[in-house]
């Protein structure tokens, strides 16, 4: 005990290793998690009275926040356009119903400032309000032990409502709605799989269209085969180029590939292409053949590359595969992700800027496509530090702007100061391709890594205070919880399904998944549909989610001033 009591970042990290372990435990589908695990972790080890310095928890806070608007930043802005104006109105409408749904319940019920600050924090699962609503609680002038006392209210109303917080979405998204309508969401996944891919055969248990599958295979041209006599553009045109001739070697020579050569009876021809050709490719050349004396040496490229060019915004996937590739250009598109989250890889899938693109192909070849659709991004490979360092320091001069509501002055302290910079960086990051990056990983750990610090240090501050109020009003705050978490979520429904038209059982369910930033509810959806046909409804409410719930932090201190 003495030795924690002397050494609080043993006792920090500690906390650390039992919240994860925590969180790792399941029941059924639902995990508490690590940012929740450490929390509780923390109170129960600052039971024996620890201290941490507060500089710890504000840097890692500001890291944690800077991470999550640079890694939000181009979705959050691209999600601001007409075709999903829908879904953004719903996530609006779910924030702005969540603050008012906890300001009346705490109001009602004579929660004070930090406890109220918690129910929103907990009840609507955005640990960020933990750390805004904390600095706004620093501006407000008060002595060092009221604001500290406020702050416990905060931790401890986050710990109680959380774990229902987490779980009410996953009822609802999973449970309640689809109940309620009747929908089987496998089904209705597999029909908007069926829709994007054009009218495509209807997908078995786990599958989707393998536009993404691609491979290579060695064909020897057989007799009256259907290419003899023809070049490499006639075979590609009978696939519509979805395979690529790469080599072919007739007796002992490895020919060069030009559109005058022509196709003889004995060419060995490879060819690389999507499973789907490739499975017919066979049909047309003659018998596949086994490569065992490594005739062929091609060598290919799997390369991520950054859409930044405008005139590939809001476009289907197909129409970026026909306006980019340019004719026999052989670019195989692999993976489509946005935001961290892998989308479907259809023909009607929409893309963005700021998504990432994997294609595979040859070095010349993806070197073209890279010019025509965007960059290959920096922030994979390294950490533009001068870039970071600036970022930080414009969020931290934001912070000390300042506004009055009501009679209450309220400045935007370092946190959201740092979540604008951090957005307006990322944003740019998308736009111009030789502004300095974050690494993608360092990114990630920032944005985790820092959470896990801020509550970290938070419940061990907050100590015995934290188990004397969770005594008076456990209760009571974990019914207001329930109430924060399903008032929300059944008006946002029923608004979106009746206003807004949003009656796609899949959609419909992205979007409060995703209006709640609700990730557990998110990955339970993935779990019923079997594809990543609710990806792109829920990246974009959780973008918008995102950041206007942890904006909600002041909000609520100067509401209950």
């Amino acid at each position: 005990m003495e030795l924690l009591q002397a050494n609080p970042f043993m006792a920090l990290f500690l906390a650390l290793f039992f919240g994860y372990l925590i969180g790792k435990l399941k029941v059924g589908k639902f995990e508490l998690g690590g940012i929740a695990g450490t929390l509780i972790a923390a109170v129960v080890i600052g039971q024996i009275g620890i201290e941490v310095d507060s500089g710890v928890k504000s840097i890692f806070f500001a890291l944690f926040i800077y991470a999550v608007g640079y890694s939000g930043g181009p979705q959050f802005f691209n999600s601001l356009n007409r075709s999903t104006i829908t879904q953004v109105i719903a996530a609006i409408v779910m924030t702005v119903t969540g603050l008012f749904t906890v300001l009346f319940l705490a109001k009602q019920f004579g929660l004070g400032t930090g406890l109220a600050a918690g129910l929103a924090a907990g009840g609507l699962t955005q640990s960020a309000i933990i750390g805004t609503a904390g600095n706004a609680i620093d501006m407000l002038g008060l002595d060092p032990a009221a604001a500290k006392a406020f702050k416990v209210d905060i931790a401890v109303g986050y710990s109680v409502t959380y774990i229902f917080g987490s779980l009410g979405p996953i009822l609802m998204v999973t449970g309640f709605f689809p109940l309620l309508y009747k929908w089987d969401l496998r089904k209705a996944a597999a029909d908007l799989a069926r829709k994007l891919g054009g009218g495509a055969r209807e997908l078995g248990e786990g599958e989707y269209l393998p536009l993404k599958r691609v491979g290579s295979r060695v064909y020897r041209v057989a007799k009256g085969a259907a290419v003899v006599g023809h070049n490499r553009i006639f075979l590609e045109d009978i696939f519509d180029s979805s395979l690529r001739v790469e080599s072919v070697i007739r007796g002992d020579e490895n020919l060069a590939l030009e559109e005058t050569l022509s196709f003889q009876v004995g060419d060995l021809v490879m060819v690389t292409g999507l499973a789907m050709a490739l499975q017919n490719c066979g049909k047309s050349i003659g018998d596949e053949h086994e490569d065992e004396d490594d005739l062929f040496t091609v060598v290919e490229e799997s390369r991520v590359v950054f859409v930044s060019n405008k005139k590939f915004n809001g476009i289907t996937l197909d129409q970026l595969h026909e306006q980019s590739k340019g004719k026999h250009l052989g670019v195989f598109y692999t993976r489509l992700s946005r935001m961290g989250n892998a989308m479907p890889l259809l023909p009607g899938s929409v893309v963005y800027v700021g998504d990432e693109i994997t294609l595979t192909g040859s070095k010349t070849d993806l070197d073209q496509i890279e010019k025509r659709i965007g960059y290959k991004p920096p922030s994979l490979q390294a950490t533009e530090f001068m870039t970071f360092g600036l970022g930080m320091v414009l969020g931290y001069l934001l912070g000390l702007i300042s506004f009055k509501i009501g009679s209450t002055n309220i400045a935007l302290g370092s946190g959201l100061g740092c979540l604008v910079s951090g957005l307006l960086f990322g944003f740019m990051r998308a736009k111009h391709p030789k502004f300095g990056g974050v690494n993608t990983g360092a990114a990630n750990f920032l944005q985790t890594f820092g959470l896990a610090v801020f509550v970290g240090v938070v419940g061990l501050n907050a100590g015995k205070d934290a188990l004397t109020t969770i005594m008076e009003h456990g209760t009571t705050l974990f019914f207001l919880g329930v109430g924060a978490t399903l008032i929300p979520q059944l008006i946002t429904f029923f608004f979106s399904y009746y206003v807004l038209k949003i009656k796609n059982p899949v959609i419909s369910m992205a979007v409060v998944a995703g209006s709640r930033s609700g990730n557990p509810a998110f990955s339970s959806l993935l779990d019923i549909t079997q594809n990543a046909t609710p990806v792109a409804a829920f990246t974009v409410t959780y973008a918008v989610a995102n950041i206007l719930l942890t904006l909600w932090g002041p909000v609520i201190v100067a509401a209950m001033q």
